[in-house]
Parts: structure tokens; sequence; C-alpha cells
């Protein structure tokens, strides 16, 4: 099983992201990154094997920001390579992903046709790109992620994050799990309860189907 972390408040996030992590290695997993908003760009630090590696890689790279998602992840379309490690980017957008898309080799198809070029060999990337796709054509970010999530059949939890955006954290699930945390000023969410119970106790699990926005008034 992956593990997905997310936060937006006032604190730097990349400390928190990589605890809360920590936190899901239970989970088992075979590479790990984060995507952090800097205030001008989303910069993305992945890699492959133990999180002390992507630790490591942190410490030569650091990323300075409030806003961010983090990712371990279970090879399951792909090879546990850094190219294949979450997040993913498409355009402005950044994405972490719980699950597997069933119908990826159709989408892929699909959005080559269109002239889209893929860095990864993994279906999470495809929702990237859809989702980038709808703001491309005007959608915001929550409309985005809804329109991209009606062309998707299969099992996902995902947390996404738009540079253009960076007051929000589109979170969404189908048959995987995400619990949202609530904090002065600050939201979280995370695959389980112990990734964000250092940072808050009021949570929420979504449910099933459910899309919200998490900013640092709430969740809508």
């Amino acid at each position: 099983m992956c593990g997905i972390v997310g936060y937006i408040g006032p604190q730097a996030c990349a400390d928190i992201l990589v605890d809360g992590l920590r936190r899901l290695e239970y989970r088992g997993y075979d590479s790990a990154g984060l995507a952090v908003y800097d205030g001008k760009k989303i910069d993305v630090v992945r890699a492959v094997g133990k999180l002390q590696n992507l630790v490591k890689a942190l410490r030569e790279r650091p990323l300075e920001g409030s806003l961010g998602i983090g990712h371990t992840r279970w090879a399951t379309h792909g090879r546990p390579t850094e190219v294949n490690a979450h997040p993913h980017v498409a355009g402005n957008i950044a994405l972490v992903h719980n699950g597997i898309i069933e119908n990826h080799l159709e989408l892929k198809r699909q959005l080559q046709e269109q002239g889209v070029k893929f860095a990864s060999d993994t279906d999470t990337e495809i929702v990237a790109h859809l989702i980038h796709r709808e703001t491309q054509a005007g959608s915001d970010l929550f409309d985005a992620v809804r329109k991209a999530l009606g062309h998707v059949h299969g099992a996902y939890a995902v947390a996404v994050i738009d540079q253009k955006q960076p007051d929000r954290v589109v979170v969404a699930k189908n048959a995987s799990p995400l619990v949202i945390g609530f904090g002065e000023g600050e939201m979280f969410c995370a695959s389980d309860i112990p990734a964000i119970l250092p940072y808050t106790k009021q949570m929420l699990p979504l449910e099933e189907g459910e899309i919200g926005v998490l900013s640092k008034e709430g969740l809508a």
C-alpha cells in the first residue's frame, strides 16, 4: 500500500511531511518523494529505497514552503525507480495517488494521441495529465480534479496541488483510505491516522466518492 501525506498552513511543511511518511512506513514502500510550493513554483524531490534516502536528498536540496504533499510508493505500474516515484508533475500540477487506475492504458493512449509525453511508466502520471488538461481548459483545481476523475475507473486516494492556485490542496477518494486533519489555521491529509496524530486529534475520514478542498480556513 502506498502512503499519502499533505499539508497547508503557516508552517514549513517538509519536515511535517517526512515525519508523516515515516509514520506510514508500516504500509511498505520502495520509493518516496515530496512536492512543495516555494512561493513561486512547485519543487519535487524523490528517492528510491528507504525514507532515509529521501531525507539525505532533502539535505542536499531542501524544499522550502508551507504547502506540500508527500508519498511512499509500493510499485504496481512501473519499476521502483526515481522517475516512477511520486509525486508526479504535469505542467502546473503535482499529484500523489494511492490505488490502481484500471483503465490507465486506454487513458494513456488517448492522451498520447493529443500529444502528451509521459516521463514515467505509472498509472498515476496519467491522472496528473488529465487534471492539467482540465486546468488548461479553464477549470479551477477543484473542478479539474472532479472532471479528470470522471474519466478514471479504479481505486484511488489523491492529493493534488497547483502552483497557479497555491492556496489549496484538493483531495478525493474512491476505495482507498484518506483522512483529513483539522488544525489551527492549517489542514492535513493522510492515508492513515498515525501520520498526522502528533499534529491534530481532530480528524475526519473522507467518504467514498467525495472530493474536498483543504485551505488554511478549513475543509470545503
